[in-house]
């Protein structure tokens, strides 16, 4: 069955290449040439990222979160990365290139995109991302791989999703419900390996999840918000006055030297994270 053209992603927005998805009352604006970013999410309306260049939700690959020095070793080789927040390297290459559509559904409800790996990054690599709204537009499913075009290489990805404290001018502030098995200690603002008791907020920092990743954002009298994954690593930072991150990844902060995954041609790095959704309609729910 051949559905309306209206029912298919269309190319508008501020970059003149963004593709638009939409199911239910969900519609989702995803930028290539802006590091294949989530330039908008809306549900009935309700805008559920921080709007602006910078915010949004954006890929982090081939790694996640600093890395120290910007140095990595792998095996004997130490390789040198631009060092772009302050003594380290963060947040990976790709999300400073522009990415490729490669397939569209019909039904408008999810796109294919896809990314070589380039300088400063070493190897010669493939980034992919599908970004696929539930039928009833209830939720959203992202999914990641990093593909190696030649040798085998350490490598991490995740995302980086900004999502607003307040969902309207007179909202309440987002409570964030989750409950790690551990945290990881930061000195001189690099995660270490030492994982100590979840402590108490404001937090900039990463928590293990052996369960997968499993948090709740709730703006009370509005919308609920669930963050899910089979990844047991989550960076949650909520020291900003506008926004709050809750971002699922493959690994810990500075893992190309403390946890490295070895991507490898018979065995690609993949994974997935669902956000769920549920409106209050004026009354609070659980």
């Amino acid at each position: 069955m051949t559905l309306h053209d209206a029912a298919k992603p269309d190319v508008t927005g501020t970059d003149d290449r963004a593709v638009r998805l939409r199911a239910g009352d969900a519609e989702v604006t995803v930028l290539p040439d802006e590091g294949c970013r989530l330039g908008s999410v809306t549900v009935g309306g309700t805008e559920l990222l921080v709007r602006g260049r910078g915010f949004g939700s954006f890929v982090m690959a081939p790694w996640c979160g600093r890395t120290g020095g910007g140095v990595f070793r792998d095996g004997g080789r130490t390789h040198r990365l631009p060092k772009d927040a302050g003594d380290h390297a963060i947040h990976g290459t790709v999300r400073h290139q522009a990415w490729e559509t490669v397939s569209r559904s019909d039904d408008g409800r999810s796109a294919a995109f896809v990314v070589d790996l380039a300088e400063p990054w070493p190897y010669r690599g493939r980034v992919t991302q599908l970004v696929e709204l539930a039928e009833d537009g209830g939720g959203l499913t992202l999914t990641l791989g990093v593909e190696t075009l030649g040798d085998s290489f350490p490598a991490q990805a995740g995302w980086h999703p900004w999502f607003p404290r307040r969902l309207s001018a007179d909202g309440k502030d987002v409570e964030i419900d989750f409950d790690p098995a551990g945290q990881l200690v930061r000195a001189d603002g690099l995660a270490t390996t030492t994982v100590v008791e979840p402590g108490p907020g404001p937090w900039d920092d990463c928590f293990t999840m052996p369960d997968g990743v499993d948090v709740t954002l709730r703006w009370p009298d509005e919308l609920t918000l669930r963050v899910a994954s089979r990844a047991e690593w989550v960076v949650v930072y909520d020291e900003q006055d506008h926004a709050v991150c809750v971002e699922p990844q493959s690994g810990p902060p500075n893992g190309l030297n403390t946890h490295p995954r070895l991507v490898t041609r018979i065995d690609p790095l993949e994974i997935a994270t669902t956000w769920s959704w549920a409106r209050h309609n004026g009354v609070d729910t659980p």
